[in-house]
């Protein structure tokens, strides 16, 4: 009898001690989850960001702007942020860009002036194409550089498709795509033997031709998808350099080639500012237990200027703001402190991180822990230890405590081996910091929006920017929930294959703190 009474007494009090065994943490991550799908902020961001300022080119005005929105729209949320100066830039404003061919047809013309492109000072400049000789030698090429005198120079090779592989693959006989990719291979290669017997590397050839005569330079950086080109910074200093997209640059090509000389004219708009302040911009949610201890969520907020830099990185950078927002609202008052980290010239080198670690050295050692975003719109597949001998232990603690149809679309791999650049993490790891990143899957990110003129709002796909909002802002509460420090023990690096020795960890590289400026 009393052993009955003993069970009946159990099933009364189970329910209780069920309740009061649960760990606050559902409840928060549920708090997480019901901001971030009830009373989402990212589309609003994403407007704010890539539609009304644009893109962000390290030195341009778009750049402090954007700057100084970010600090606004934290302080509207009631959350503190800064903007720290931490170099100097070549300040520079892109105009219009305006391309005709005017011969033998007219036609305008699909592209742009490159980053930091000399102006053609309001003025529209009018002249045949003339394509980069195939000469001998570097003699030789000295011997023909004077037929580039006002002209404009084709320096990019005539692509033989304007269809990516994957159009091919499904499209295609074998035997055709095999044919094609056989054929661009051999012209791949015979155009890098070109530029090599000119005797100059790409910046220097530039300037070469311009030092010529050559009134203007023309590209085409395709990049392997429709209608997409790669577009970078110039690297002539007194004549525009314009990209021109893969099907209208064929056509120039194939007409000059042709000898039907064709003539375009280039009205390339833009202003020269001088020496422009830097910054990163920190937001931060002050801890209350361990305040000098600091959980980073990080993302660059530079891009290149070629479109808005919607997946590079505006995605991640709404992420990260996006999950401070919903912490500062579900879980205000955390152990620790909590950063986020908006990093300026990523692009050129990883300069905003790693002048930040080199402008706060009392703080490296009290980071427990950094996510960093950056590489596209799609939902995190990918998290990998860097190398840290204990990250498995608690990465997957943290990590069981997402909801399941975001952590079940995630492979990880520990420790993995550290990145030595891919991003701005890598600054971190440098550093000893256990930071990782929060990988995406593709959306053929490489070919249509990396650093692309493609790279526009109409890219994200805010579904699955909402999911890696959620994941870094549970990541970043487990972490700070965390009782002791994680471990920064570093694994033991696999042997190199190509030297037999074992593998190193990379070294930190100091920031470059000016850009552009040696002109």
């Amino acid at each position: 009898m009393n052993y009955i009474r003993l069970c009946i007494l159990q099933l009364f009090l189970l329910p209780a001690f069920i309740s009061h065994a649960q760990p606050k943490d559902s409840a928060v991550v549920a708090g997480i989850v019901k901001e971030a799908t009830e009373n989402s902020q990212l589309e609003k961001l994403a407007y704010e960001l890539l539609d009304s300022i644009g893109p962000r080119l390290v030195g341009s005005p778009q750049m402090k702007q954007a700057h100084d929105w970010a600090v606004a729209k934290y302080s509207n949320w009631g959350i503190a942020a800064r903007n720290e100066q931490w170099g100097q830039w070549r300040g520079w404003q892109r105009g219009i860009t305006h391309i005709d061919m005017v011969h033998p047809r007219v036609k305008t013309l699909d592209g742009m002036q490159l980053a930091w492109s000399p102006s053609t000072n309001g003025k529209t400049i009018s002249a045949e194409t003339i394509i980069l000789a195939d000469v001998a030698d570097s003699l030789a090429f000295q011997q023909w550089l004077p037929n580039v005198k006002g002209k404009f120079v084709l320096i990019s090779m005539c692509q033989p498709t304007g269809r990516p592989d994957y159009n091919w693959q499904e499209f295609g006989l074998k035997e055709s795509f095999d044919k094609m990719k056989k054929a661009r291979t051999e012209q791949t290669d015979a155009w890098r033997k070109r530029i090599s017997k000119t005797g100059y590397g790409n910046k220097e050839l530039a300037r070469a031709l311009e030092n010529a005569g050559a009134v203007g330079i023309v590209t085409s950086y395709w990049s392997a998808g429709f209608g997409s080109n790669k577009i970078f910074g110039a690297n002539t200093i007194k004549v525009p350099t314009v990209d021109i997209a893969l099907e209208d640059y064929a056509t120039l090509y194939r007409l000059t080639e042709s000898g039907a000389r064709p003539k375009i004219s280039v009205k390339a708009d833009s202003k020269e500012l001088g020496v422009m302040p830097t910054f990163n911009t920190i937001a931060e949610i002050k801890g209350t237990e361990k305040p000098d201890e600091y959980v980073m969520l990080s993302a660059h907020f530079d891009s290149w200027d070629g479109a808005t830099g919607a997946t590079d990185n505006g995605t991640g950078t709404i992420v990260m703001m996006e999950a401070l927002r919903i912490l500062k609202k579900i879980y205000p008052n955390p152990k620790r402190t909590i950063l986020v980290g908006h990093w300026g010239s990523e692009e050129q080198g990883l300069n905003g991180s790693r002048a930040f670690i080199e402008d706060h050295p009392e703080m490296v050692d009290k980071i427990q822990v950094l996510f960093n975003q950056d590489n596209g719109t799609g939902r995190v597949v990918s998290l990998g230890g860097q190398g840290f001998l204990h990250s498995y232990e608690y990465l997957k603690r943290w990590l069981s405590k997402v909801p399941s149809n975001i952590k079940d679309n995630i492979e990880t791999s520990f420790p993995g081996a550290p990145d030595r650049g891919g991003s701005d993490y890598a600054s971190f790891v440098a550093a000893g910091v256990p930071a990782f990143s929060l990988s995406s899957n593709s959306w053929l990110y490489g070919s249509y929006t990396w650093h692309t003129n493609r790279d526009t709002y109409d890219k994200i796909v805010f579904d699955d920017v909402r999911s890696n909002a959620i994941l870094a802002a549970v990541l970043a509460y487990m972490a700070c929930e965390e009782p002791a420090k994680v471990s920064r023990e570093k694994a033991v690096l696999p042997i190199n294959s190509k030297t037999g020795e074992p593998g190193k960890w990379p070294e930190k590289k100091e920031a470059k703190r000016k850009g552009g400026l040696e002109e």
